[in-house]
């Protein structure tokens, strides 16, 4: 094999190995015991619907909400202001697993490019 090759060859090793390093971190994600809550909080605005309250005017009503997607439809729920803290860690928790998970596969599919070169790098004519 030609120095080119090998030099190829040990580049293409060592894409591998830092994948490799980078899914130990996302594995870590993937498998913490963390509960998790689908959605995310934040904070609307919005009108009662009383024609004589202050919100038909312009002052809207704040209010804080859990948000997430069902079935292809957004559904809210109102959170009570003592579990704002929680709700935002919990959903912090399934927002960083998500990333991971969507990581995890982009890195796979990379991984799959470089041992199909790996391949054609090893491959002689019979």
């Amino acid at each position: 094999m030609q120095r080119g090759g090998r030099e190829r060859l040990s580049r293409l090793r060592k894409s591998l190995g830092d994948f490799l390093r980078e899914i130990q971190g996302v594995f870590e994600i993937l498998t913490d015991h963390h509960a998790m809550v689908k959605g995310s909080v934040y904070e609307i605005q919005r009108r009662c619907g009383k024609p004589t309250c202050a919100c038909a005017t312009g002052k809207l009503h704040a209010s804080l909400v859990l948000s997430w997607s069902e079935n292809g439809h957004t559904r809210l729920k109102s959170v009570p202001s003592e579990r704002v803290g929680q709700l935002k860690e919990l959903t912090g928790h399934y927002q960083r697993f998500r990333k991971a998970r969507a990581r995890l596969v982009q890195i796979q599919k990379k991984m799959l490019d470089v041992i199909h070169r790996l391949e054609d790098a090893r491959r002689q004519e019979p």
